[in-house]
């Protein structure tokens, strides 16, 4: 099965590998946590989401997505870093719900705490 994330590779060998196994919670760089947090959105891995949500801005809890939504592409914009530890990702999140639709369109922030990225906020 290929990647949720749109890379042309195998989950297991993509997002797969930070969402269970040796590199859990390891995403190299602030992309390919964007990346795998995608994945676990479409995978409804919302313990993954929260781990990897820095703890400043971390919810308490994620509301499941609403019956009947299909996620159905992600597209990344753009990758910067500003520095070793704080990067942003600009990326475009399709999904439809009712025969809707949606886009989310959005520059996320990351931060790099002890070797670990995290996602910390992000503009719409």
């Amino acid at each position: 099965m290929t990647c949720p994330c749109g890379l042309p590779v195998p989950y297991a060998d993509c997002c797969g590998r930070y969402h269970a196994g040796p590199l859990h919670l390891q995403a190299p760089d602030a992309e390919a946590l964007m990346r795998s947090r995608y994945s676990a959105f479409v995978n409804g891995l919302p313990d993954y989401l929260l781990a990897t949500w820095h703890a400043s801005t971390r919810p308490a809890t994620l509301e499941p997505d609403p019956p009947g939504l299909r996620w159905l592409g992600l597209d990344v914009r753009r990758h910067a870093s500003q520095d070793a530890d704080h990067a942003t990702v600009e990326f475009v999140a399709r999904s439809k719900l009712g025969g809707r639709a949606q886009r989310l369109h959005e520059t996320s922030r990351f931060v790099r705490e002890e070797g670990r990225w995290f996602y910390l906020d992000g503009e719409f």
